[in-house]
């Protein structure tokens, strides 16, 4: 009876053991989804990268496709499904580009006609900042905890991850946006990034300076970061409104030295890194100058145009910094 006993034991525990080894754990992916918008799509939830948040409850957690950029912090997207929505980023606040701003939001900024002025430049700078980053790209969303899954306009509130990168909180770190006043639960490093932005008067907190009378007058003191024979000056503040006269605004690069420059393949960005790149077989001779302007236009021998559709160059002062193919920096200019 014993050695009975022991047979049954060991095919009772031989069964377990084939059993437990037809079931395969549970992974993340395989985990119950999380609903991401009433419904329309599920995903589970992952680990995000350590760049985007350290908040694990707002990880990512539903893929969408930017169709269209409203503005710095509203986006319309479409859903795997094909469905589509509009998401305003958590957290943000980048200035009206349509409505009027409202200067006192923004800590430091004068509540003054330049003050206002300079807000609706840099919310078109956060714009095109968005439009160039994510329209048409796939992002991933994540949502928070404290906040409601829709804000006032039933638009869907949420972080947008692209390539693991919270965009939310670039925008914040780069000075495109202010925090928002709420209780997200990422506000602690938020705030921590917007006291560092506005330490730096980075972006939008140049506005901090934006004299009452309209801003500073354009310099044009050059400082040059070697010993080269390319001078620059920079004419920012264009007659009456920079937005309805781009082509007044402009970059001027002049060539001291006593040989020809070929500047084919150079760049010319500002410090928000707005890149405009000289097209290829462009020559400077020795003592002549070549404008870029801003907005549109057909290219000469002096004169080349940008093509933007919005001011680049801050009133308040900019920076200037021109490479040659390799990316070495050439020269550098700052005014303000």
């Amino acid at each position: 009876m014993v050695r009975a006993r022991r047979f049954d034991v060991l095919v009772f525990l031989s069964i377990l053991l084939v059993l437990g080894g037809c079931v395969a754990p549970v992974t993340p992916e395989q985990s119950t989804p999380t609903d991401a918008s009433d419904g329309t799509v599920g995903a589970s939830a992952q680990t995000p990268n350590s760049v985007g948040t350290p908040v694990a409850s707002t990880a990512p957690v539903v893929t969408v496709t930017v169709v269209d950029v409203v503005d710095g912090d509203t986006m319309k997207v479409r859903y795997e499904n094909g469905t589509r929505d509009t998401v305003r980023l958590l957290g943000v606040d980048t200035p009206e580009t349509y409505g009027e701003n409202t200067p006192d939001e923004f800590e430091g900024v004068p509540e003054t006609d330049a003050g206002r002025q300079c807000l609706r430049r840099y919310g078109e700078q956060a714009s095109e900042f968005a439009t160039d980053t994510l329209d048409g790209r796939t992002v991933r969303l994540g949502f928070d905890e404290n906040e409601g899954r829709r804000g006032y306009y039933d638009r869907l509130l949420a972080y947008v991850y692209l390539d693991g990168e919270q965009f939310n909180y670039r925008l914040v770190a780069e000075g495109h946006a202010r925090m928002y006043d709420s209780q997200f639960v990422e506000r602690t490093r938020y705030a921590a990034a917007e006291r560092a932005a506005q330490e730096a008067n980075r972006g939008v907190w140049n506005c901090a300076t934006a004299a009452a009378d309209g801003g500073s007058e354009a310099t044009e003191t050059v400082t040059e970061s070697n010993d080269g024979p390319l001078r620059l000056s920079l004419h920012a503040d264009a007659a009456g409104a920079d937005g309805d006269n781009l082509n007044d605004e402009y970059v001027t690069l002049t060539n001291t030295g006593s040989k020809s420059l070929a500047l084919g393949g150079w760049t010319v960005a500002d410090a928000a890194d707005h890149v405009y790149t000289v097209p290829t077989g462009t020559t400077l001779a020795s003592g002549e100058s070549l404008v870029i302007h801003t907005g549109s236009g057909r290219d000469s021998d002096t004169d080349y145009y940008w093509g933007r559709n919005s001011p680049v160059w801050n009133n308040d002062g900019d920076t200037v910094t021109v490479r040659d193919e390799t990316g070495t920096t050439v020269a550098v200019h700052r005014s303000g």
